[in-house]
């Protein structure tokens, strides 16, 4: 005849022992191996103590309206230059060249957050001016609001040269966020939001792209036109203007960052209560098996537990 399993209840056994017991001194050193060494384990693995962390975002970029403009000719002046500071301009003379610049952004998700700049510049040239070499210097509002309230200008620096002269550059590519140290979790963060150029300055020096690109790299937090593919195509007409097409796209970031207090402990929570679920659950199954066989001196008791008794310990 076949057996079912009619009616069961719970019951519960206890081992009892002195204080200064050796049952006692094995439970306590079994606990302690129990919570200690998923401690050092988790420790000594690295990675326990989250350092930095990295998030995902896309930043508020507007551009400043602002261009630093050189190109380099084969022309008896050597360089045209223009700038959108009258200070710098009036330091030219005979090398200024005033172009027809015109720029546009675009929220393509309809976010609210721009997502790319299109600028064009006209250059007018002589029928004998023809251009070698260009450098360009754009300016930008760079903003962070999701941990730290990040604030800075920044800049695209392009500089694209051929032996051949050409008739147009057009230049594809992304405004990168540069860091070479982690942003804070939270506060305000404005130490760069300084000019990038200096525009009211009255010397000639604190113009020079390459001042201003070695001081600009001294920063912690950067910007670069990353991923330009510069088209330089040939062929110019008599009079023609040179023409330069920048597409600057404002990509999501991943920022890095330093981590609060409470971030930490949580992933080092995590990290330790992962390995002290098996130590829990390797000493458990010892405890058992050395009390049951009574390998330590112990009073063994048992309690019957009803459906009736549960409810009212429950209670």
């Amino acid at each position: 005849m076949a057996l079912y399993e009619l009616y069961s209840h719970p019951a519960r056994r206890s081992y009892r022992a002195g204080l200064c017991s050796k049952a006692a001194f094995f439970l306590l050193l079994v606990t302690g191996l129990t919570y200690v060494p998923p401690l050092l384990v988790s420790f000594r693995s690295h990675g326990f103590w989250l350092k930095t962390n990295v998030y995902e975002e896309q930043p508020s970029v507007h551009f400043n309206h602002e261009v630093l403009f050189l190109a380099l000719t084969s022309s008896p002046h050597d360089y045209l230059t223009w700038s959108t500071f009258p200070t710098f301009n009036q330091l030219q003379e005979d090398n200024l060249r005033v172009p027809v610049v015109t720029s546009r952004e675009e929220d393509k998700n309809q976010d609210g957050k721009m997502d790319v700049l299109y600028f064009k510049l006209e250059l007018p040239l002589q029928s004998t001016e023809h251009i070698l070499a260009v450098q360009l210097i754009l300016t930008f509002s760079y903003q962070l609001t999701k941990m730290s309230r990040f604030s800075m200008q920044s800049m695209a620096f392009l500089q694209s040269s051929f032996p051949i002269p050409g008739s147009q550059l057009y230049v594809n590519g992304d405004l990168k966020l540069q860091q070479k140290q982690p942003l804070k979790y939270r506060g305000i963060d404005e130490r760069y939001n300084g000019s990038v150029i200096n525009k009211t300055s009255i010397f000639a020096s604190d113009y020079s792209f390459q001042r201003i690109v070695a001081e600009y790299s001294e920063r912690n937090v950067t910007t670069i036109l990353a991923n330009a593919q510069p088209l330089w195509l040939v062929g110019r007409a008599a009079e023609a203007p040179f023409v330069l097409n920048a597409v600057i796209r404002y990509p999501v970031e991943n920022i890095s960052y330093y981590p609060g207090f409470w971030e930490t402990i949580k992933f080092a929570w995590i990290q330790y209560v992962s390995i002290l679920l098996i130590f829990i659950w390797i000493f458990e199954r010892i405890k058992i098996f050395v009390f049951q066989n009574q390998m330590v001196t112990t009073v063994p008791a048992m309690k019957v537990y009803s459906v009736e008794s549960c409810k009212e310990h429950i209670s």
